[in-house]
């Protein structure tokens, strides 16, 4: 009869016997440790390998480290948040780090539930994407674990943060449709309803820009928001609004303040039995995948999402190894990738 009881984990004593080397030696080469010599470090791997040893996080977790990297994604449909989780990953490649995703949903409560179940679980760090919390609540993630808040502007002594220049990226678009000769250029923003961080979020100074950068260009008196969400029904909302206007009111070109509400825009275009860029030129914001994308083609803002997260990286190891350290703020600066929905106005 076949034994039932489940096979014995091997440990670091069995790696250190079958490589004939101590449990030091191999608790160095783990760590990546000064010390372990490349020769040590050879015989070390190989024995994992041959034995199929895995660290137990829990264990590794009682000596100060689990390594583990949270991040919490506010929306995993959105084609942007990816281009960040890439840069992640690329930096932690050759490191002994795994990253675990959360979803955010969105909502305060969520981003609340996923990042101290993320604390709860010892995680070592936690990168947060695009948060919607309260400052008070993303201090006291700073405080409890190393922390690197990615698009959200604002500082903090307890975290780091890394955003684009989105005052620059609106203004990079409107330049663009007015040296196209573009003057009814209408936004599409995401409706920022908690007015203590208004000036922290990203949307609302994309929007701010839009406005900046009418003014600069003597546009002022076609400026036209409308507010919305950034999702592709907010896109999809948006142009509708816009379109059932008489043809003399509508705008000849939309920016879109993210890719993800352009794609709702270009979706309400062609429900219209109208054209891009015939009838209505249109720009989005992070040069997503899609963007590039032959049918669709869409003219964006490169925010640089995989530096983003490489970014992130660096910062997070960096706080680790010295927690006292000051904080710091990333800034990177936006390019216009002009593509097909974008041309002179046919007017």
């Amino acid at each position: 009869m076949e034994s039932s009881a489940r096979p014995r984990r091997v440990t670091i004593i069995d790696v250190a016997k079958h490589a004939g080397v101590s449990t030091t030696a191999v608790s160095k080469v783990l760590r990546n440790a000064y010390g372990a010599s490349p020769e040590m470090q050879t015989k070390v791997r190989r024995a994992i390998d041959e034995l199929g040893y895995r660290p137990h996080a829990g264990a590794r977790g009682l000596r100060g480290q689990t390594y583990t990297i949270g991040v919490m994604l506010p929306d995993i449909r959105n084609p942007f948040f990816p281009e960040i989780l890439d840069g992640v990953t690329a930096s932690l490649e050759n490191t002994e780090y795994q990253v675990f995703l959360g979803p955010g949903c969105n909502g305060e409560k969520e981003e609340a539930r996923v990042t101290e179940a993320m604390i709860d679980r010892g995680m070592d760090a936690i990168i947060l994407v695009a948060p919607v919390s309260s400052r008070a609540h993303l201090e006291s993630v700073g405080t409890a674990v190393p922390t690197v808040v990615i698009g959200r502007h604002g500082t903090s002594p307890v975290y780091d943060t890394i955003a684009d220049d989105d005052i620059e990226g609106a203004a990079l678009v409107v330049a663009h449709f007015a040296g196209l000769g573009h003057r009814r250029i209408a936004h599409i923003e995401h409706n920022e309803t908690d007015p203590t961080r208004l000036m922290e979020m990203p949307n609302a100074l994309r929007a701010d820009g839009y406005r900046q950068a009418m003014r600069a260009h003597g546009l002022e008196e076609w400026i036209d928001v409308i507010s919305t969400s950034y999702t592709q029904e907010g896109g999809y909302r948006g142009a509708r609004e816009l379109l059932a206007r008489p043809a003399a009111d509508r705008p000849t070109a939309v920016f879109a303040g993210a890719d993800i509400v352009a794609m709702g825009v270009l979706e309400a275009v062609a429900e219209a039995g109208l054209s891009v860029p015939g009838d209505l030129s249109v720009a989005g914001y992070d040069n997503t995948t899609f963007a590039a994308f032959g049918p669709i083609s869409l003219t964006s803002v490169d925010q640089a999402g995989h530096e983003m997260g490489k970014n992130a990286v660096r910062l997070l190891l960096e706080r680790i190894a010295d927690r006292g350290r000051p904080s710091t703020k990333v800034i990177l600066s936006p390019t216009l990738v002009p593509r097909r929905s974008t041309a002179r106005p046919s007017e």
